[in-house]
């Protein structure tokens, strides 16, 4: 053993001075951490121009739906789907013979009362009948003339002519029927009154007014354009869809436009100052935010509440103001309190 003491000793020493060289062969470096690069946006308030094209549906609103008023047997129908027809022309008229011979019979009753208010009035004259005859004599008489004119104006109910010109869309009966009250047998149209039916957002329908002019476009008559104004705005929304209604009158009516077509309107309303940020900065995780970029170029998330959607670009109703920058390019391992660096992107280096 102590032939091998020295020996081991000097083994110590080396390996104790070695550890204070420098080794030979050096570990590899710490990484270092790369900085995010994201593209930025902006917020700003902006002017926004809405163009929309909405699909609606051609209606008359000149329509004329014929009823019987009286019944009886149907004695004339002379008209047809597709039929034009003159205002005043004959749409109808019903057998009359009854009430003819009720008419007759009444103004004979008439005559009769009158003779009779005639005779006691000359006997008033001279105290021979009382005051209450001569009223129930007057009496009698009104109630003969008010016979009279209600037989007059079921007659007139039996025969229907035409209150505008226009063409028949529906016919629902023939001659020979009977047709009871309240009967439908004929529709009659104008087809000048067409307007298209169209339903709107609340948040477009706001920014249109009454005499608005629009573009019209009808499948069934090809690709060409037609001019239109908005006539009518009604007052409500549907409380369940937050839609409402407009109406828009071709100017002219095109030919060939029928009521029932779909029709194609181009819209276009300058809105006010709004708050737009581009759709593509938006995240979604239990509902709608953004990444901004904080004074310290660290990332913060920020809940938002989003409204009208233009194209590519989305409404901020709440959740950011005037001047925050938020993230629109760049999200892949971004995360909250992360620091960034902004890009600038090639358009506008370029510029």
């Amino acid at each position: 053993m102590r032939l091998f003491f020295p020996a081991l000793c000097v083994l110590a020493l080396a390996m104790l001075s070695g550890c204070d060289q420098p080794s030979a062969q050096s570990g590899p470096p710490m990484a270092i951490e790369r900085p995010h690069l994201v593209e930025l946006h902006q917020v700003t308030q902006e002017s926004v121009r809405l163009d929309r094209v909405r699909t609606g549906t051609l209606r008359a609103i000149t329509r004329y739906r014929l009823f019987a008023q009286e019944e009886g047997q149907i004695a004339q129908l002379p008209w047809y789907p597709g039929d034009w027809i003159d205002q005043g022309e004959l749409l109808m008229a019903l057998d009359d013979s009854l009430l003819r011979s009720q008419i007759t019979r009444s103004r004979a009753e008439l005559n009769r009362a009158e003779r009779d208010l005639e005779r006691v009035r000359a006997l008033s004259q001279r105290n021979l009948v009382s005051v209450e005859e001569l009223q129930r004599r007057e009496t009698e008489l009104e109630i003969a003339r008010a016979e009279l004119a209600i037989l007059t104006t079921r007659l007139s109910y039996t025969r229907m002519a035409a209150p505008f010109s226009g063409v028949v869309t529906e016919r629902l009966s023939e001659p020979g029927n009977f047709a009871s009250k309240n009967t439908h047998l004929l529709t009659l149209i104008d087809p000048q009154s067409v307007v298209v039916d169209l339903q709107l957002s609340e948040q477009v329908i706001t920014h249109l007014r009454v005499g608005d002019e629009v573009e019209i476009q009808l499948d069934a008559l090809g690709a060409r354009q037609f001019p239109g104004k908005i006539t009518r705005i009604y007052p409500e929304v549907d409380p369940l869809t937050r839609r409402g209604q407009i109406e828009i009158r071709p100017d002219p009516v095109p030919d060939g436009a029928l009521p029932g077509q779909l029709a194609r309107v181009s819209l276009s309303a300058n809105l006010q100052q709004r708050m737009m940020i581009p759709f593509a900065a938006l995240r979604y995780e239990q509902g709608e935010y953004v990444y901004v970029m904080n004074e310290d170029r660290k990332i913060e998330k920020r809940e938002v509440i989003t409204g009208l959607r233009v194209a590519d670009r989305v409404e901020v109703l709440s959740g950011l103001e005037s001047g925050d920058r938020i993230v629109i390019r760049g999200f892949m391992g971004l995360t909250e309190g992360r620091e960034v660096l902004p890009v600038i992107p090639l358009a506008e280096r370029e510029a």
